[in-house]
């Protein structure tokens, strides 16, 4: 009995050993990667997603497009991102999701979507909007409670294979 106790002990301390040692890990390429998305790109913020990781989120701005992007930093960055947001700004109050892609199951989707209503604020826009296309309909579910949980309005119309989501500022 006292033994087994002795051995859950020493289990938790090698599982914070190794926790600790990812943590400084993701920190050095943190460090790391900043510098090179800073040559490139606006950095954001850094962040964390489901899993604990440390994830930086950096944007590309124009003055008609903004791409929300992230790359996480158990890895090095090598020019590429993990996922990202690609936006269009339709008018002075109003940006649409043209698309989301990357990595999924990850929480990349809901980090980036934070990061997103910031800008949006921020650029005094009152309106996320979005369309759900015919592309969508073999996860048109997942893309429902996403939108949904982000505290968009979303509307499907499962007959003609399309549908809209709007998230409103005010």
């Amino acid at each position: 009995m006292i033994y087994s106790a002795f051995l859950e002990k020493e289990k938790g301390k090698e599982e914070l050993k190794e926790e600790l040692d990812s943590l400084e890990i993701q920190l050095h390429r943190m460090q790391s990667n900043m510098k090179e998305i800073a040559k490139k790109s606006e950095i954001i913020s850094i962040d964390q997603a489901n899993e604990e990781q440390w994830v930086i989120i950096y944007a590309d701005k124009g003055r008609k497009h903004c791409q929300v992007m992230l790359h996480e930093c158990t890895k090095p960055y090598r020019g590429d991102w993990d996922s990202a947001i690609q936006a269009e700004y339709r008018n002075d109050s109003t940006l649409h999701i043209a698309d989301i892609k990357g990595v999924k199951n990850k929480g990349f989707g809901s980090v980036l979507m934070k990061h997103l209503k910031e800008i949006a604020r921020e650029e005094n826009m009152q309106y996320i909007t979005g369309d759900i296309v015919e592309r969508d309909f073999d996860h048109v579910n997942r893309l429902k409670h996403f939108y949904s949980k982000h505290h968009f309005d979303v509307k499907i119309n499962h007959q003609n294979f399309s549908g809209e989501i709007i998230w409103n500022e005010r």
